[in-house]
């Protein structure tokens, strides 16, 4: 180790930090990605899209290959950073003190929070362009998350959780979709009415819309002889204003 010069660890060690940082921002995209609209860039054929939903399909392998690679990465930053500083500080307790607070502030700020934070603002920026790179590399590691997650499985089952982390599909409420109408930009007011309107529509009795025969009040309007061309040509013999 000695004989590495110590342009080349800062050099590794940016390039772990790159890749620490792209399974955090990929994971986070993933996860915060809207998936309705997911469903309609699939439907519009969208690659990118197609590949994301893939992924999502089998969160638990997707889940397991980002934190593989991701806590693989770390442990080889946090590993440089110790030697870098023994290289500054030789071997003793400072030098293990100083590259364990360095290593863990410069992975923290670097491949952690402002990854996850970009992420989670641009889900859809991120996510469809990673599934690009995730996709090969979940091929890859196929039989290292394989093995890793048997042992998920056995303490999930342990934790009786088996069953709920399963693949299930979304499905919005009434009042999820009534507050989705209301908070989307697309739509005029009065569309969003007529919207909302119709949820209702199943509350609305025929007494609502509709008046009862018996409760009409007609009155009958007999026309004259001097009306007769008038209403030959109009073919009518009489006429009933009706009024509730």
């Amino acid at each position: 180790m000695e004989a590495i010069p110590l342009s080349t660890l800062y050099v590794t060690l940016v390039v772990l930090l790159v890749i620490s940082g792209f399974f955090s921002i990929s994971e986070t995209s993933m996860m915060a990605i809207n998936r309705y609209r997911l469903k309609h860039l699939v439907q519009s054929g969208h690659r990118g899209a197609r590949l994301v939903s893939d992924l999502l399909a089998k969160t638990d392998k997707l889940l397991g290959m980002v934190l593989l690679g991701n806590n693989l990465a770390n442990a080889a930053s946090a590993l440089l950073v110790g030697l870098i500083a023994q290289r500054y500080l030789g071997q003793s307790e400072l030098s293990l003190v100083a590259a364990t607070t360095v290593a863990a502030f410069v992975i923290l700020v670097f491949s952690e929070i402002t990854p996850k934070i970009v992420g989670a603002t641009l889900p859809e920026r991120i996510a469809l362009p990673s599934a690009y790179v995730l996709t090969p590399l979940l091929r890859i590691s196929q039989p290292v998350v394989w093995f890793v997650n048997l042992f998920v499985q056995v303490l999930l089952g342990i934790l009786r959780l088996r069953h709920v982390f399963g693949h299930r599909e979304q499905k919005l409420s009434v009042e999820e979709l009534r507050t989705l109408v209301l908070e989307t930009s697309y739509l005029p007011q009065k569309h969003q009415s007529i919207l909302l309107n119709l949820f209702d529509i199943g509350e609305i009795t025929v007494q609502d819309v509709m008046v009862p025969r018996a409760k009409i009040e007609a009155i009958r309007l007999e026309f004259g002889a001097g009306f007769g061309s008038v209403r030959g040509r109009l073919g009518i013999d009489d006429v009933e204003i009706v009024r509730r």
